[in-house]
C-alpha cells in the first residue's frame, strides 16, 4: 500500500503512476476499464474549474490542469489510488 498524506483528495496520472509503480499507458487503460478516476474536463461540466479541482490536489496537480489543453488528464481519488494497487501488479518494463 502506498503512503499518503491524509490532507491529499486528488492524484494526478502521474503521481499515481509513481506511487503504485505502473506504467501510464497501463494505469490508462485499466481507469478505462474499471471506470477509476475523472477527467478534468468533466470537473468543469459540474461547474467547477479544473484549476479550483487541481488546486484542492496539489501543486503538481494544478499543473496538470494548466496542461489539461494538450491531452485529457485524469484525477484519481485515494480509493481508486488504494484499488489500482490491489488490481494491478508493478509494471517491469
Amino acid at each position: 500500500m502506498p503512503t499518503i498524506r491524509s490532507s491529499q483528495k486528488f492524484f494526478t496520472e502521474e503521481e499515481v503512476s509513481s506511487l503504485t509503480g505502473i506504467c501510464l499507458d497501463h494505469l490508462r487503460a485499466l481507469a478505462r476499464n474499471r471506470h477509476l478516476g475523472f477527467f478534468i474536463e468533466a470537473a468543469q461540466f459540474a461547474g467547477t474549474s479544473a484549476i479550483e479541482v487541481a488546486q484542492a490536489a496539489g501543486a503538481q496537480a494544478f499543473e496538470a490542469a494548466q496542461s489539461a489543453g494538450a491531452h485529457a488528464q485524469r484525477l484519481f481519488t485515494a480509493s481508486d489510488l488504494y484499488i489500482v494497487t490491489a488490481l494491478f501488479p508493478l509494471c517491469e518494463h
